[in-house]
């Protein structure tokens, strides 16, 4: 299995640990180092490859889907379920046809399944009539992509997991609970989950695991944390009738953290209380100072992470939110005081200003980061 899209051993964290344990010497070390990383690039695909299976896929399930909704009038039910069980298997199969043949090729094939089955689930509960509920609908279709990771090995059944679950407690706390504060919890749980996602990259020989859910931390962490700090409330937002909302969106992040970096979570950690202040800062005050300071905190913060694990994506994320942060509190706080004239003379010094002052802040950090973590 390739070390491109496979989910590759571990084996840089085992090598660290015989060379601690004295099993191994440095030389030895550093010649099964250069041998492993030949091979991954010997055995990964070049990009314009990548790029084709992954808009072929994308096109082709679009296709289909496009397809039967243009023909779902004139289907029958027996023929509705029919497309939608060919729908789901026929991808499998054609993945599982060509696995010894093309790899690559057979994971794309069953992602499309995996996903095309989500389609198949809302079909149909809208074919049998079923009490509508669709959190229920996406932890059928959690499950279904834990099976395919369970049976395939393939990081991109795990990827999807990894979005569905969360999505799927998140469903089932808003759909039971309502009111101003029924989503504070679900935000404060996906910015630190976020942030855990983020934080599974460790070094250039990541599993293409770690790889995914760094880029789905990454993508996710800007909008969590705008979706936290948007939240508003007027007496306290840690109910007691909350309890079981907070507690998922403490436990499960650290836990996953633990997980993915053992002792490290400690950082992860660090970023779930940050988050917990920027909950309860949500209310504090209408002009918002205070979030707009514990942002550029959790800025520096991100950025402080990025250098102490040689992430050079955090720091660059760090020095966006930073950005960010800076751009909103002058839009809500600073441009409406001001003239039309010297409003926009002010964006215009803030974005010449602060952009060559964070480009040179960045690379200052980034020369802390090693070259081979990267």
């Amino acid at each position: 299995m390739s070390y491109t899209w496979g989910v590759a051993a571990d084996w840089e964290s085992r090598l660290d640990r015989w060379l601690a344990e004295g099993v191994l010497d440095h030389e030895t070390a550093e010649r099964i180092r250069a041998w492993e990383r030949g091979q991954a690039q010997s055995q990964g695909l070049r990009w314009p490859i990548l790029l084709a299976l992954v808009c072929g896929a994308v096109l082709v399930a679009a296709g289909v889907l496009l397809f039967v909704s243009a023909h779902w009038d004139q289907l029958s039910p027996a023929g509705r379920m029919t497309v939608v069980l060919l729908l789901v298997a026929g991808f499998h199969a054609g993945g599982a046809a060509v696995a010894e043949r093309f790899e690559a090729l057979s994971m794309a094939m069953h992602t499309v399944g995996t996903v095309a089955l989500g389609a198949g689930i809302a079909l149909a509960g809208q074919i049998f009539n079923l009490s509508e509920h669709w959190p229920s609908a996406v932890l059928l279709w959690a499950v279904g992509g834990a099976l395919g990771w369970l049976l395939l090995g393939h990081w991109t059944q795990a990827a999807l997991t990894a979005i569905l679950v969360p999505w799927w407690l998140a469903g089932e706390w808003v759909t039971r609970r309502t009111g101003s504060f029924g989503t504070l919890p679900v935000a404060v749980g996906i910015c630190a989950l976020s942030a855990t996602y983020l934080s599974a990259r460790r070094s250039a020989a990541d599993s293409a695991l770690r790889k995914a859910l760094g880029w789905i931390g990454g993508l996710a962490l800007l909008p969590a944390v705008a979706l936290t700090a948007s939240e508003s409330w007027t007496t306290t937002p840690f109910r007691s009738a909350d309890a079981p909302a907070w507690a998922a969106a403490i436990v499960l992040p650290i836990g996953i953290a633990f997980l993915l970096r053992g002792r490290e979570a400690v950082w992860n950690a660090t970023a779930v209380f940050w988050t917990l202040v920027l909950a309860a800062l949500a209310g504090s005050s209408p002009e918002h100072l205070g979030i707009y300071f514990w942002c550029a905190v959790g800025a520096v913060g991100l950025s402080i992470w990025g250098i102490h694990d040689s992430r050079p994506e955090r720091i660059n994320l760090g020095i966006a939110v930073f950005a960010c942060t800076v751009f909103a509190f002058y839009f809500s706080s600073v441009m409406d005081k001001m003239g039309r004239s010297e409003s926009l003379m002010g964006l215009g010094v803030l974005f010449l200003g602060g952009g060559w002052l964070l480009e040179r802040t960045r690379r200052r950090l980034m020369a802390h980061i090693r070259p081979e973590a990267s």
